[in-house]
């Protein structure tokens, strides 16, 4: 395997299978269960806003080697309609789905760095990385 790999979600299997691959290389890069749980979480709530908000699009999981530290990183790529207000979307608790609301803010908690773009009309791209500690 190269150094990315990518699922597209277009249905709710190809939820399960981004986070199959997800848990597949935290496993390979040296992570342990914690922190495999982490991911594949944050993989689960990036995937089902694809899913439920843009209607499809991908998730990239991305092996890391920066300056001697090891690391994975999620890319959450659409093409939707962009989210409007990005400061009340990473409000804890802020939910348009009826879900939880861990949402993008649970992401930010679970991973170490997020980055966020996403213009109205144009899409979102999501950046998590997690470094192996």
């Amino acid at each position: 395997m190269d150094n990315q790999s990518c699922v597209k979600i277009i249905n709710e299997w190809d939820i399960v299978s981004a986070r199959q691959l997800g848990r597949n290389v935290a496993k390979e890069l040296g992570f342990g269960t914690v922190d495999q749980a982490r991911i594949t979480t944050a993989i689960s709530e990036l995937a089902r806003n694809i899913f439920l908000y843009a209607g499809q699009g991908q998730i990239c999981i991305e092996k890391l080697y920066e300056n001697g530290k090891t690391g994975l990183r999620l890319l959450s790529i659409d093409s939707g309609p962009g989210i409007k207000d990005l400061r009340q979307v990473m409000e804890d608790g802020y939910s348009t789905s009826g879900g939880l609301g861990a949402g993008l803010p649970g992401v930010k908690r679970l991973m170490d760095d997020f980055q966020i773009d996403s213009s109205p009309g144009e899409g979102t791209d999501i950046r998590a990385i997690k470094w192996l500690r």
